[in-house]
């Protein structure tokens, strides 16, 4: 971008992740990777910035502030996995349906996305149909409850896997706010 001032160029590209990063937090709420996605675009952005930024100037995103990024994105992933096994062990869940639940949820966003070509709710509905099925086919293999007595364990997961996105979806806000505060101070 040389024809153009480098304050400009640096108010495009912390304005265009601003942008990005909005989408990247709304799409926590259906089951996808948004914080992931967006350090993943600060990385890209660091690996860019020698096309606008002189060769004497900082990164856009010091490796300090991208590895607070990664650590409350991982507290996020934490929480999402530990509240969808809650759920499901505070309904009666085996440690099979547990870990069939958090499975079958991460089954469930892909295919949800693939085959239910409706966007947002494609999604959303994999994820809490594959939590289902990966809770109770993880009761079914353990075998020890009959197949009347999976409902209880199944909502469980599928609560737990509700409450641990809306868990998530706040680290991947601080993610937010963390980069963005940075791409504009940059």
């Amino acid at each position: 971008m040389s024809g153009m001032p480098a304050i400009l160029t640096d108010y495009l590209v912390a304005a265009g992740f601003s942008l990005i990063g909005v989408l990247c937090v709304l799409v926590v709420i259906v089951g996808l990777p948004g914080a992931w996605l967006l350090i993943a675009s600060a990385v890209v952005i660091d690996c860019l910035d020698w096309l606008w930024l002189p060769a004497s100037a900082p990164l856009t995103f010091h490796p300090i502030t991208l590895g607070v990024a990664v650590i409350v994105a991982g507290i996020g992933e934490v929480l999402e996995f530990a509240l969808s096994a809650a759920g499901a062990k505070r309904f009666g869940a085996s440690r099979a349906g547990m870990i069939g639940s958090i499975v079958g949820g991460m089954i469930g966003v892909l295919a949800g996305t693939v085959f239910i070509p409706i966007p947002i709710l494609g999604t959303l509905l994999g994820a809490l149909a594959g939590t289902a099925a990966g809770a109770a086919i993880g009761e079914l293999h353990h075998g020890t409850k009959p197949i009347s007595e999976l409902a209880k364990p199944v909502s469980g997961a599928v609560l737990g896997r509700i409450l641990g996105t809306l868990a998530k979806v706040p680290a991947a806000f601080i993610v937010f706010l963390v980069l963005a505060v940075a791409a504009w101070r940059a």
